[in-house]
């Protein structure tokens, strides 16, 4: 702080150098001015000297407020740091105190209005999703009553696409609200996977996809409708990927540690190694989702996000061309449970 304080004072410090040197070399040209050597180098030591007194004076009075907040910006700031602001003590300070409050005040507004723009986009989308919902039950149920007409088994399979993407996009809009939508429970996992496969079997059905759930069922604590929103979106990956007349496996262990584990495999393409460390990110495809033109790049991130917020690990292992392996891994303790009451 003094080292830069000393580079804003350089132009200072080049003056009174250069007053200092010349006022010597008028007393070493002036005849009339007859002091000794050891008086000019009196004179001059005292001058310095003072000179680097008043410098640490003002040093110290006039970064007082910028001392104080640079103390402020680095260890203690949160949302009330304007309210903590240190005095101003030079007029300088005082512009700047008066600046920092502006360019909040602006930024507020401007936050603000993002926000109302983002609140009725947010509103209209939920009001759109929910309105739309309306007519696609009216299709289920005319898909239910001709059943077994084969055009209308054609058009269940993109009626469940349609559904599911609708149904992704609501809980989207109810992701900023997760925490207060959360309900922690005692839940049979392989119950849970055995009902989004339900949902997806028309899916399953079209692609002749044969899905085996194994292992012992376990139970977990876990929210059973966010943690079913996880399970369909990697199922919905398994089956978008998966070869028609392959397997889906689902699998459920409890490992030694305590915790539970349950797996999905699929006999798809599988995910090149360069691709692993970035499937969970927002919007990314990858090699295999670019050759399914109907990759969003938004199913995995969703997921991610989600088990991210309620306690649940995701990993996955796959190569090229041997399928890949998705699992949710749920601790022995969920950090979400000391919230129940």
């Amino acid at each position: 702080m003094f080292i830069r304080y000393l580079n804003d004072m350089k132009s200072w410090i080049l003056f009174f150098l250069g007053a200092l040197g010349f006022t010597n070399l008028l007393i070493w040209l002036d005849d009339g001015l007859a002091l000794q050597v050891y008086s000019i180098i009196y004179l001059n030591s005292l001058l310095i000297i003072s000179f680097v007194v008043f410098l640490i004076w003002r040093y110290k009075k006039e970064n007082k407020f910028t001392s104080a907040l640079d103390v402020l910006i680095r260890d203690t700031m949160d949302e009330d740091w304007l309210e903590k602001l240190p005095e101003p003590v030079l007029s300088r300070d005082e512009v700047t105190e008066e600046a920092l409050h502006a360019g909040v005040n602006a930024l507020r507004n401007k936050c603000s209005e993002l926000n109302e723009a983002h609140l009725v986009e947010r509103d209209y989308m939920s009001s759109w999703v929910h309105e739309v919902k309306t007519p696609l039950t009216a299709m289920r149920l005319m898909i239910d009553a001709n059943r077994y007409d084969p055009i209308l088994r054609k058009v269940e399979a993109e009626w469940l696409r349609i559904h599911l993407l609708i149904d992704r996009q609501l809980y989207i809009s109810r992701l900023p609200s997760l925490e207060s939508d959360f309900v922690l429970e005692v839940t049979e996992l392989q119950k849970l996977a055995a009902k989004e496969v339900r949902e997806l079997a028309s899916w399953c059905m079209e692609k002749n996809l044969a899905v085996d759930i194994e292992g012992a069922e376990q139970e977990v604590m876990t929210d059973s409708k966010w943690c079913r929103f996880i399970i369909r979106q990697l199922l919905t990956n398994a089956v978008k990927y998966s070869p028609d007349g392959g397997i889906i496996t689902i699998t459920t262990c409890a490992r030694s540690s305590g915790h539970v584990v349950l797996s999905i495999t699929d006999e798809g393409p599988g995910i090149p190694a360069y691709d692993l460390p970035r499937i969970f990110d927002k919007g990314f495809t990858g090699g295999t989702g670019r050759l399914q033109h109907a990759a969003t790049g938004l199913g995995l991130y969703l997921a991610k996000m989600v088990a991210s917020k309620i306690g649940i690990t995701l990993t996955v292992r796959s190569q090229l061309n041997q399928g890949t392996i998705i699992q949710m891994t749920f601790t022995t303790k969920n950090t979400f449970e000391s919230i129940r009451t």
